[in-house]
Formats: structure tokens, C-alpha cells, sequence
């Protein structure tokens, strides 16, 4: 008998490796694997490439204007054994992972009208089940109903340190005073923003992986999957 197909949400502060852990459990089972998070950097990336950021102010109307002329997808890279984020047709995987966007991110997030536009097509992308989406909201507000809620965290601290080496190997620079405190910042305004905060869903899992090996983290969701289907 075939296994029934459900929605994984997979919600979480900044730099838990959420994404990782999504792709990996994906991957493993079979189902795909949506980054909704990476929605919200394709738009900010946008926003900064298009001069709608004036130093921290952002220029809302003039992203309201263009948000017709935004289209953000996924394709599969087997190359990669991954999807990759496209914007307009371009892949802006790497960009989207910068410092620059990382910044900026949360902003963009915290827009009604942009948070409305992506649960509408994160929504969509879920309609046939069968998927593992990331994200800060994802069991609280796009997927309510999801069958396995899973709520990643760690320390602010042991979050710094892997933001850092992922900058370093990227050929980044940055320090850990300014990296931690990116993440300090991003945690407060995800927590506290009107529309989809970041919260945990009364029914979520919780995965503290601050001392976890990436073995024993996908071992765990892949129990907590076997035990949901």
C-alpha cells in the first residue's frame, strides 16, 4: 500500500540550517522541496538591484508598483541534486545568500502585502501534498493544517559561528560581532512583525540542534516522518 503523501513545515530562527535539513529529508523520501524563505531574499535582492532601499528605508509603493513585474520559481539542478531559485529567469541562488540581502531580508518579510502575495503561491505549490517547505510561518500561517509541524532552534551564538563559516567558504567577509548581531536583529523582527510571525505551532515538534550532527538531526525527522505516515 502506498504511503499517503503530506505537507512537512519545517519552521525556525535565522541560520539553524532549516533549509539543509528540508532539502536533505526532500531528497530522502521523495517529496519536494520548496524554500519559502528564499521567496522573500529573491524579492529583497530585487528591491536592492532595483533602488528601493535607501540605506534601511525601503520604498514600499514603488515595490507594491513592481510586484507584478516579480516572478520567483524553483527549478531542479541535477547537477546540484538540488532546487535553485530563479528570479525573472535568472538564477540567483548564490546572490541570494549574501550578506547584503541577509541584512535587508527581514524587511521585505515583515511587508503585508508581500507576505499575502507569497502564501498565495506557497499555498499553490502545496495543493497536491507531497512537499517539505521552510520557513518562519509555514505551520502557524501558510500551512495550518500540515501533518508533521517540526520547530528548528539553537543558540544565537552556535548560529553565528555556522552563518561565519558559510560566509568564509563562500569568500565572504564578516566578522562574528557582525554576523551575531544580524541574527539578534533578524530573530526580533521575524518574532515580533504584525503579519506571520515567527512562532512555534502549538502542535510542532521541536528539534534543538545546537549539539546535534547533521546524521542524528535527519535521523530524527526521518522518524518523526515514519511515525506521521
Amino acid at each position: 500500500m502506498d504511503k499517503k503523501k503530506i505537507i512537512i513545515a519545517i519552521d525556525g530562527h535565522s541560520s539553524c540550517g532549516k533549509s539543509t535539513m528540508a532539502k536533505d529529508l526532500a531528497k530522502t523520501i521523495g517529496y519536494a522541496y520548496i524554500d519559502s524563505g528564499a521567496m522573500y531574499r529573491a524579492i529583497t535582492l530585487y528591491s536592492l538591484e532595483n533602488k528601493l532601499f535607501h540605506g534601511n528605508e525601503l520604498d514600499s509603493d514603488g515595490l507594491k508598483k513592481e510586484l507584478k513585474n516579480i516572478h520567483v520559481s524553483f527549478r531542479f539542478n541535477p547537477e546540484a541534486g538540488r532546487s535553485e531559485t530563479y528570479l525573472n529567469g535568472r538564477n540567483v541562488e548564490k546572490e541570494i545568500r549574501s550578506m547584503e540581502v541577509a541584512d535587508k531580508v527581514s524587511i521585505i518579510a515583515a511587508i503585508g502585502f508581500i507576505r499575502e502575495e507569497m502564501v498565495c503561491q506557497q499555498q499553490a505549490m502545496g495543493k497536491e501534498k507531497g512537499i517539505v517547505m521552510d520557513g518562519r510561518d509555514v505551520g502557524t500561517v501558510v500551512f495550518p493544517d500540515s501533518e508533521l509541524k517540526i520547530f528548528v532552534t539553537a543558540s544565537p551564538e552556535i548560529r553565528a559561528q555556522r552563518r561565519l563559516d558559510e560566509l568564509k567558504v563562500k569568500g565572504e567577509e564578516a566578522s562574528f560581532e557582525e554576523v551575531l548581531n544580524n541574527l539578534k536583529t533578524r530573530d526580533y523582527i521575524d518574532s515580533t512583525r504584525k503579519d506571520g510571525p515567527l512562532k512555534q505551532a502549538d502542535d510542532a515538534l521541536v528539534l534543538d540542534n545546537s549539539h546535534l550532527t547533521i546524521e542524528e538531526q535527519n535521523k530524527k525527522l526521518l522518524d518523526w516522518y515514519r511515525a506521521r505516515v
